[in-house]
């Protein structure tokens, strides 16, 4: 049985519909499919319904019959809109420092099951007591949305507090350090477009 969360991720490629969509076009009926991937009618009905994902070894087979490669599945058609969801409960939260025993922030991705992306957003959370963040870069421009509490942010020695509420856009190839200001946690949405 697959959580919730795989269930999701797998459905997103529509494999069962591209099976189908393979298919039909060849005006193979199901039994007519089954005999030539050895698979019975009733696994690819469920296959292509979404009622049952295909081992990689299952959908080669099919894949063979069609003359597609295993990327046909999983790729994404152009005239499908991207589209994803990110429930608060699959997400990971990581420190800006793995080796660090205090970390200056902590962050979840609020976009990581979207390949190919042309932002990256981010939930940052700096807890009281942390200490400032050391100075990275990176290309492209950078966008923090303070959610809650306040945010010293240093680009290239200029400091300037984000109070909840406020927004800050910069280029993010100079360097740049983000500091909690005040006494409480800060938590802040932070999205990265990377050039």
């Amino acid at each position: 049985m697959l959580s919730d969360t795989l269930a999701e991720g797998l459905g997103q490629y529509r494999i069962g519909a591209k099976i189908r969509a393979l298919r039909k076009a060849k005006k193979l009926g199901l039994v007519q499919l089954g005999e030539h991937t050895g698979l019975s009618p009733g696994m690819l009905s469920k296959i292509e319904r979404g009622a049952l994902y295909p081992t990689l070894p299952t959908l080669l087979r099919i894949a063979l019959v069609f003359g597609v490669g295993l990327d046909h599945f999983f790729v994404e058609s152009e005239e499908r809109p991207v589209f994803a969801v990110v429930r608060r409960k699959d997400r990971v939260r990581l420190p800006d420092q793995p080796q660090a025993e205090q970390p200056s922030y902590l962050f979840e991705s609020l976009d990581f099951p979207v390949a190919n992306r042309k932002i990256e957003a981010f939930l940052a959370e700096f807890p009281a007591g942390s200490e400032p963040a050391p100075p990275h870069q990176h290309d492209g421009a950078e966008l923090i949305y303070i959610i809650k509490g306040q945010l010293a942010v240093g680009i290239e020695g200029d400091e300037t507090v984000l109070d909840e509420g406020d927004a800050l856009y910069f280029d993010s190839s100079v360097p740049h350090t983000y500091r909690r200001e005040g006494r409480g946690a800060c938590s802040a949405v932070v999205v990265v477009a990377p050039d």
